[in-house]
């Protein structure tokens, strides 16, 4: 197998395609599992967020945000299968 040097675009779609991923797995285990330990370990999530950040350009002015990004063991499971499917294709 090559061990050649990746591309910062494989490893950002990597991490693109896992977050979601593992993100509807959450959603989906958040809806069909019961109310169990199970299901409180498995989509416990972590969010942080970034608030309104104004951006003036002296022509234009903008506000950006709020921006967030929630956390969970199943979307780092998703991270890690995504890595694993990606570098076995490539």
């Amino acid at each position: 197998m090559p061990q050649g040097p990746r591309r910062p675009r494989f490893y950002l779609f990597v991490l693109l395609v896992g977050f979601l991923v593992g993100g509807y797995l959450n959603a989906f285990l958040r809806a069909m599992l019961p109310d169990s330990p199970t299901k409180a370990f498995f989509t416990y999530s972590v969010s942080a967020e970034l608030g309104p950040v104004p951006v003036n350009l002296l022509v234009v002015h903008f506000t950006l945000g709020p921006m967030g990004v929630e956390l969970s063991l199943l979307s780092l499971v998703g991270v890690a299968l995504a890595y694993l499917v990606a570098r076995s294709l490539f």
